[in-house]
């Protein structure tokens, strides 16, 4: 390992795992391969480490008027062919899911509990130690 300045740390991926600010900006795609946006950022838990919702960026500009929407990180899949993500889901429902385009809510429990709500998904408990 190397100096944290260094941008090599970290930069070759694996078959399984992928370094953080490798993902910043990758593909998504609808299950139909037309695409979507980018992953924003990931949502990780301090205390287990594990992803738990990937930020996508849709739509905008030159950065203005982007939103922002958080997706459980179980409904996104790799295709490691096209190397992006691709969204499991109909774009019209992640359109109608939570989001944002300035402040970004407070990720706390409640949130974290009604964007799974709104996708059907399992709640994540973030005080899992």
């Amino acid at each position: 390992m190397t100096d944290s300045n260094d941008t090599t740390v970290g930069a070759e991926p694996t078959n399984l795992l992928l370094a953080s600010n490798k993902v910043d900006g990758t593909k998504v795609a609808t299950r139909d391969g037309d695409a979507l946006g980018s992953v924003y950022s990931l949502m990780i838990n301090k205390r287990t480490g594990g992803s738990t919702f990937a930020v996508l960026s849709l739509g905008g500009f030159l950065g203005i008027g982007k939103s922002y929407y958080p997706l459980p990180f179980e409904l996104l899949s790799y295709d490691h062919v096209a190397d992006g993500y691709v969204v499991t889901i109909d774009r019209r429902l992640l359109e109608g899911g939570p989001s944002w385009s300035n402040n970004a809510p407070d990720f706390n429990q409640a949130y974290a509990d009604r964007v799974s709500s709104y996708y059907g998904v399992s709640p994540v408990d973030l005080s899992v130690v």
